[in-house]
């Protein structure tokens, strides 16, 4: 049996390649980039793109084999209106058709897919299980949301489906928005924040995602949809408040109404000025907390990293690569105890 991994060198993938290879897994990689990493001396690594049906088609499946689909377009670069589902849908949804479609024809029957949180939409209940009721704000979460229609189609002919659905994925290797908010810490300048800032605002980090799909493996691939999140985030005031002081800025937090700025960035959006995504802006203030104990039932994952030292851990590695110094893993932190 081989673990097949699509978008193995990406953010995710590479962390759960290296704990597969570390377990003896033969493990295989697709993906159109490949990195510098020490596991390709154990995992073989082939360039592909899943936008390409015909290639997909071609992939290393066999019967029994694992497979993992980790390839995404994400919120960041920030995409204008009109661009949106072709940004988003030919490797988000495409792509997840054309991997199950050669999995069906290699007789593979096990895959572990990557969603978001953003299914969801806005709050209804607190905190969201996952069966809270789905309306995506945007391309990125309706993209997403379409692969589990996809994937309840495929459960339906026999394949066993492990959904993930993650909050805000940090870790070594990606800053994506978070670099706005570092780069007004490192002038000092004020921190505005959509709403009062005393809502919670939960992150996972990429270790934990690893994790998490190497026991639905382990667990012998529930068809079920589980929530990725920390264990108690703290409010927004609190996790911004935490880093301006490890920072030593003298930025100070400001907290707006709500309503205003979302109707201002609504309407810069409207002029293709996006400053942020829809989907990240209009549930900024909300409180947008998942409950993640269906995965210690059913998987006996359990997050291992908090919030706040996930986020110190994130500037301290934008700290170091603006500084010219090496930028590695080394600035995240060890599991919370």
């Amino acid at each position: 049996m081989k673990h097949v991994i699509f978008g193995g060198d990406g953010f995710v993938g590479r962390h759960l390649a290296q704990k597969l290879v570390d377990e003896g897994a033969e493990v295989v990689v697709l993906d159109i980039a490949k990195s510098d990493l020490p596991h390709y001396a154990q995992a073989r690594h082939m360039s592909l793109d899943v936008t390409d049906r015909q290639a997909v088609m071609r992939a290393p499946i066999a019967p029994g084999d694992m497979i993992y689909n980790l390839s995404a377009k994400m919120l960041s670069p920030i995409q204008v209106r009109a661009k949106r589902h072709d940004f988003f849908y030919p490797v988000n949804y495409d792509g997840t058709k054309h991997i199950i479609e050669a999995m069906d024809k290699a007789g593979a029957s096990r895959l572990v897919h990557f969603t978001t949180d953003m299914i969801y939409g806005h709050t209804v209940t607190t905190p969201m299980t996952e069966d809270h009721p789905v309306a995506p704000l945007g391309e990125y979460g309706q993209s997403k949301l379409d692969t589990e229609h996809l994937a309840a189609e495929w459960r339906e002919r026999g394949m066993r489906i492990s959904l993930f659905r993650p909050r805000l994925i940090i870790g070594p290797g990606r800053l994506g928005i978070l670099e706005k908010l570092f780069k007004l810490i490192d002038a000092n300048l004020p921190v505005p924040m959509i709403g009062s800032g005393r809502n919670p605002y939960q992150f996972i980090s990429v270790f934990d995602c690893a994790e998490a799909a190497r026991l639905a493996w382990k667990a012998g691939v529930p068809n079920e949809a589980y929530n990725l999140g920390s264990l108690n985030p703290p409010p927004v005031r609190k996790l911004l408040g935490d880093l301006v002081r490890h920072a030593g800025s003298k930025s100070i937090l400001v907290p707006t109404p709500g309503f205003a700025v979302k109707r201002t960035l609504d309407f810069l959006d409207w002029l293709n000025m996006p400053l942020m995504d829809p989907e990240q802006y209009l549930i900024a203030d909300e409180e947008c907390v998942l409950d993640v104990s269906k995965g210690k039932r059913d998987l006996g994952w359990v997050p291992q990293y908090r919030d706040e030292d996930m986020l110190i851990a994130a500037y301290s590695e934008y700290r170091a690569k603006k500084d010219g110094r090496s930028a590695t893993g080394s600035a995240f932190p060890h599991p919370a105890e």
